[in-house]
């Protein structure tokens, strides 16, 4: 379960609690609005603890942001307590990675929602390309969001994401047919919070995603993407990577994270 009446608080939501399409839209636009994406807790050795309880009490309570596993299993949490059938899925990251580059275990989360009868894929959780609003879980359809355009394509079994950026379409991650257990997901965040490999164990980064912009930080460099706008950079030194944790992404940061901030800034 979930106080529903502490997440709606947090994200600002005052709307319908009716399982309606346009419910799940308002919902998903505030989500990425208002929580953002980061994964500080990797890098200082805490581990990440996926349970409801621990979730609730950082992301809602904390004001702390999450990376997938936290967000879409909040998110989850959240519709089915209003009345949505929502599965579970896995998906196969492919953001950023050069062609030919080797599978990745599938160790991203993602949501498949029934809202009036239709399947909707739902992420509330993929940091700087986060989805803003649910797509109708159909390849072959192009499908335009505040931010960005995207299109499901057919992978073998899988489903891929792909999104339209200015060298074409660029691959997100690969969804998976098998609805997945909490064991799976168990699993997964284990391995992105904790194996020398991950990413998360070695970068600074934080996501947030308005109306307005996309907000990224990655070690000491801050972009800002407007929508309809040019895309601005800005290189940090320690003190800057403070104020926009703060200010930008919302993050009560603590006197723990300065080692890894100064690092940061040292890149």
């Amino acid at each position: 379960m979930v106080d529903l009446d502490a997440y709606f608080a947090r994200i600002g939501y005052a709307g319908s609690r009716e399982p309606t399409l346009q419910t799940l839209r308002e919902l998903h636009a505030l989500h990425p609005a208002a929580i953002p994406f980061e994964a500080v807790d990797c890098l200082l050795d805490r581990g990440i603890d996926i349970s409801p309880q621990a979730v609730d009490a950082k992301l809602i309570h904390a004001r702390r942001g999450g990376y997938c596993f936290e967000h879409n299993g909040l998110f989850r949490r959240v519709l089915a307590a209003l009345g949505y059938e929502v599965e579970g899925l896995a998906a196969r990251v492919r953001w950023n990675m050069p062609p030919g580059a080797p599978d990745q275990p599938r160790t991203h989360m993602v949501l498949k929602v029934l809202a009036e009868g239709e399947p909707w894929l739902v992420d509330v959780g993929f940091g700087g390309c986060v989805l803003t609003a649910p797509l109708r879980y159909e390849a072959g359809v192009e499908q335009a969001t505040d931010h960005d355009r995207y299109r499901l394509a057919p992978v073998v079994e899988d489903l891929r994401l792909e999104v339209l950026r200015e060298a074409g379409w660029v691959p997100a991650y690969d969804i998976g047919p098998s609805p997945c257990v909490p064991r799976d997901y168990e699993m997964a965040n284990w391995f992105t919070s904790t194996h020398p490999t991950s990413h998360f164990r070695h970068n600074l980064l934080a996501a947030r995603t308005t109306p307005e912009a996309r907000y990224g930080l990655l070690f000491n460099r801050f972009t800002v993407r407007p929508r309809g706008g040019e895309t601005a950079h800005e290189i940090l030194d320690a003190g800057g990577i403070e104020r926009v944790l703060r200010e930008v992404f919302g993050l009560p940061v603590e006197p723990s994270w300065r080692p890894l901030i100064e690092a940061a800034a040292a890149r």
